[in-house]
């Protein structure tokens, strides 16, 4: 079942493509998407394209998420707990947001 509608969602994706991509792969590497793509019981191409798709997101997720040294986490974490006490420019900014916000 999830099959079937595994296969019906990779050919929407085709049948709304509008864009053509090319890549040139050895034989044993089309070999290999070939194998895992019956495996999957998707074509080729949707298997390319889904493939492509994770690969995309994950990468993107992978690159949003904030990366810290050990030494840059403690100085997070302690600046999360202990905050520093507002400086004359905030004081100010708070004033300023107030003014806005209340007329």
């Amino acid at each position: 079942m999830a099959s079937t509608a595994r296969k019906l969602r990779n050919r929407r994706i085709a049948q709304n493509s509008t864009e053509r991509l090319e890549a040139r792969v050895s034989a044993e590497q089309k070999q290999l998407f070939r194998q895992a793509a019956a495996l999957r019981g998707v074509s080729l191409t949707d298997f390319i394209i889904e493939s492509m798709r994770e690969a995309a997101v994950k990468t993107v997720e992978e690159h949003d998420v904030m990366r810290l040294t050990a030494a840059e986490r403690k100085i997070f974490i302690e600046a999360l707990m202990n905050p520093p006490a507002p400086n004359d420019a905030l004081r100010s900014a708070t004033k300023r947001y107030y003014k806005m916000v209340s007329h």
